[in-house]
């Protein structure tokens, strides 16, 4: 099986990639982070079918209905969640099916009324959205929360998992990424322990929070499964609009060799190999323009920032590291030659080798 934890740093989320036999599910996925959720399946080669979110989340967006829009993946969410678009309403019991490998639900209510915790087939490994933290929880004082409800959800529901359960929480504001049944069931100070309901309740009532910052915004579009509130229309680009382009795991933009000869007119190639390697038996893009990377930085002033460029190196490693600084140099059309002049040569494409 295929497992993998990702994080959005702005919200302090953690999404879930699990995938077996050319199949996968996320879990709590995150709208902005989409595009890197997409290029990690496609790395992977993995099919998305379904999107799965623990919870109607307050601080950040759901990207369930837009990888829907890209991935035809079912939307799914607690039923008692009342989600408008969700496809898939899941119950306790429900068994959510990935290649030969299966996630069941529970009902863990009680930070919000429709908290669902996702338990792998083999009780190795759970999901527990807020319902259950690393050495903590979620709050219950709002969207239905009960503090003795979520007191019974997590006893009965989480806690009762063998003790070298792992469990994965959708949040930590720490970056601690995992916990198990055992430590939480004895160094929870919430809820492990010898802690009682009516002590939970009594800290869970006194906490006094304020709301989460997105709030009005993310509960209304978590309701629409992630839609935005102008509708289908409004799907903002997965890549860049100059040129088809693949987007890597990495973060780096990627653009074909034959791409790339297509749209030779319209772009600013920078070959950011040293002098030598310029002219030697791999020769260079015609058209390309001689700054060595370790230059680039000095030399940005080179290039028109209103027009893509492409960066090209001997294998494309060093012309990533080059994609990198220019879109931190605030260049908005940047990608880098995959597989670089190795791969331009391979496929026999026209190549210069006069001196820059």
């Amino acid at each position: 099986m295929i497992f993998r934890q990702l994080f959005d740093p702005t919200s302090s989320t953690y999404t879930y990639l699990l995938g077996d036999s050319g199949e996968a599910v996320l879990i709590d996925s995150v709208y902005e982070q989409v595009p890197r959720d997409l290029a990690l399946l496609g790395e992977l080669n993995l099919r998305l079918l379904a999107s799965l979110d623990t919870h109607v989340h307050a601080d950040h967006v759901t990207g369930a209905w837009r990888l829907h829009q890209r991935c035809g993946s079912s939307m799914a969410v607690a039923e008692a969640a009342g989600a408008a678009l969700a496809d898939r309403p899941l119950r306790h019991g429900d068994r959510i099916q990935f290649g030969s490998r299966h996630l069941t639900v529970r009902a863990t209510p009680g930070h919000t009324n429709g908290c669902l915790t996702y338990v792998l087939d083999d009780e190795s490994m759970a999901f527990t959205g807020d319902s259950l933290l690393i050495r903590g929880c979620g709050r219950t004082d709002f969207q239905g929360g009960s503090p003795q409800q979520l007191f019974a959800s997590v006893r009965e529901q989480i806690l009762t998992l063998p003790d070298a359960c792992l469990l994965y929480p959708a949040h930590d504001y720490r970056g601690i990424t995992v916990t198990s049944v055992a430590e939480e069931r004895r160094f929870n100070p919430r809820l492990g322990g010898d802690v009682d309901e009516g002590d939970f309740a009594g800290h869970m009532n006194n906490l006094n929070l304020p709301h989460p910052k997105l709030m009005a915004v993310a509960v209304p579009a978590n309701l629409r499964c992630g839609q935005p509130e102008g509708g289908e229309g409004e799907v903002p680009p997965d890549a860049q609009a100059w040129a088809p382009l693949t987007l890597r795991f990495s973060g780096v933009w990627e653009i074909e060799p034959m791409t790339l000869l297509e749209h030779a007119d319209q772009v600013q190639i920078v070959d950011v190999r040293e002098a030598p390697e310029f002219i030697d038996r791999l020769g260079h893009l015609p058209g390309a323009r001689l700054v060595p990377l370790s230059q680039l930085k000095d030399r940005l002033d080179d290039f028109d920032r209103d027009r893509p460029v492409v960066a090209v190196c001997r294998s494309g490693v060093r012309s990533a590291q080059a994609s990198v600084l220019l879109a931190k140099a605030g260049f908005t059309q940047v990608a880098n030659l995959a597989g670089g002049m190795l791969r331009w040569k391979a496929e026999a494409l026209p190549v210069a080798q006069d001196v820059a």
